[in-house]
C-alpha cells in the first residue's frame, strides 16, 4: 500500500526493457544520435507544431532551467504560493536564473488566482528598477494539491501574462494526469491556451529518469542548449533519455498509465467520501487524494505497511481540522492496484 508519492514506483515494464534493448548499441552522443532525433520529432507530433525539445534528468532541472531561460537581470516569476518551484526546489528556480526571484501568489485550490496576478505584476512597472521587473509566470498542472487549471483557466493566466509580453511556463510533472482528467489533447492544455514552456515530466508517470524542456516556439530556444550545458543536464548517452520517451509515447502508453493511476485515486476517493472514519479534504481531479482521518487511524495504517505523508493546511483552510485528525496524502501510479486501494480503506475501517 504505496501512496506516498508516485515517485516510489519502479519504471513500467515496456520501458525498462526498451532500455535493456537500447544498452547494446552504439550511437552518436550527447543527443546527436538518431533515436535522440526521432524522439524531438515524435514530440512535435504529438504537439501538432514544430517544437523544441531539450531532456533533462529532473523536473527541478526541467523547471529551473525552463525560468532561466527567459529570465533578465531583476527578473520576477511569478507562482502560486504553494507551487513546487517555491516550496520544494530548494532556491533551483533562483540560483539557476541568476538570483531572479520567485514571487507567490495567492489562489483557492493551489491555482493562481487570475485577479491576485493581475496586482502583482502591476505592482511591479518596467521602469521600476529598485523593484525588479516582471519576467515570467509559471503554473502547476497538475497542481500540489490534486487539482487541475481548466482550459478557460489556463487561457485566461496566459491572458494576464501576454498584456505583459511574459512567457507563460507550465510545470508538467504530471502533465499526464491532468491532461486525461480534462480529457484534452496536449496541444489544448498548453500553446493552444498560451503556454509558451512546458516541463513535460514522465518520471512520475512510470519513466525511470525522463523529463524534457518543450518549447512551443523554436526562437526562444536558442540559449537553451548553453543553459543546459552549464547546468550539467547535457547527457552525454541522452539516448537513454529517448529510449524511455519512446516507450512511454508509443501507442499511448503514457496516457493509458495516467488514466490507470488516475482511475485508483478514483477509487479512493469514492471509498474515503463513504467512510464513517475519514473524509475529503477537497475534491481532486488527479492521481492525489487529500483525506482528514483521525490520528489514530493514520498510525493503524501505517502499522499495517501503508505509506502515505501527512501534509501541511493549505493557506486559506485554516479550520480544516479538528482535533484528532490530521492531513494525509495518497498518492497513487501506473502501479497501485485496486487491492492496494482497498487494502488502505480497511485500515480505516479497522
Amino acid at each position: 500500500m504505496f501512496f506516498a508519492s508516485d515517485n516510489w514506483a519502479g519504471a513500467h515494464k515496456s520501458i525498462a526493457e526498451r532500455l535493456l534493448a537500447e544498452s547494446a548499441d552504439f550511437a552518436a552522443a550527447y543527443g546527436n544520435s538518431d533515436y535522440d532525433k526521432k524522439v524531438e520529432a515524435r514530440f512535435s507530433e504529438i504537439f501538432e507544431r514544430e517544437v523544441s525539445v531539450f531532456f533533462v534528468a529532473t523536473g527541478t532541472a526541467a523547471n529551473s532551467l525552463s525560468l532561466a531561460s527567459v529570465q533578465r537581470p531583476g527578473g520576477i516569476a511569478f507562482c502560486h504560493q504553494e507551487a513546487h518551484v517555491t516550496q520544494d526546489e530548494c532556491g533551483a528556480p533562483e540560483f539557476f536564473s541568476g538570483a531572479s526571484r520567485l514571487m507567490p501568489v495567492a489562489g483557492d485550490f493551489g491555482k493562481i488566482d487570475p485577479a491576485e496576478l493581475s496586482a502583482k505584476i502591476a505592482a511591479f512597472p518596467e521602469d521600476a528598477v529598485h523593484h525588479g521587473r516582471a519576467s515570467a509566470v509559471t503554473i502547476t498542472q497538475a497542481t500540489e494539491i490534486g487539482t487541475v487549471y481548466s482550459l478557460p483557466e489556463i487561457g485566461e493566466i496566459s491572458a494576464i501574462a501576454k498584456k505583459r509580453n511574459l512567457p507563460l511556463h507550465m510545470d508538467g510533472a504530471r502533465f499526464a494526469n491532468a491532461l486525461v482528467a480534462l480529457n484534452a489533447t496536449p496541444a489544448e492544455m498548453t500553446w493552444k491556451r498560451g503556454v509558451d514552456i512546458l516541463s513535460f515530466g514522465g518520471t512520475k508517470n512510470g519513466c525511470w529518469c525522463a523529463e524534457a524542456i518543450i518549447f512551443f516556439n523554436p526562437e526562444q530556444a536558442k540559449e537553451m542548449p548553453f543553459i543546459r550545458k552549464r547546468a550539467a543536464q547535457l547527457f552525454s548517452k541522452s539516448r537513454f533519455i529517448s529510449a524511455q520517451f519512446d516507450a512511454y509515447l508509443e501507442n499511448g502508453l503514457w496516457l493509458d498509465l495516467a488514466r490507470h493511476s488516475n482511475g485508483m485515486a478514483e477509487r479512493l476517493r469514492a471509498g474515503i467520501g463513504a467512510s464513517n472514519s475519514a473524509r475529503l479534504a477537497w475534491p481532486t481531479a488527479s492521481n492525489e487524494v487529500f483525506a482528514v482521518i483521525q490520528k489514530s487511524a493514520a498510525k493503524t495504517a501505517e502499522g499495517r505497511g501503508a505509506k502515505f505523508y501527512e501534509w501541511p493546511i493549505p493557506a486559506g483552510m485554516p479550520d480544516l481540522l479538528s482535533e484528532g485528525e490530521t492531513l494525509v496524502r495518497l498518492v497513487t501510479s501506473f502501479a497501485t492496484t485496486e487491492a492496494d486501494v482497498d487494502g488502505f480503506l480497511k485500515c480505516l475501517a479497522a
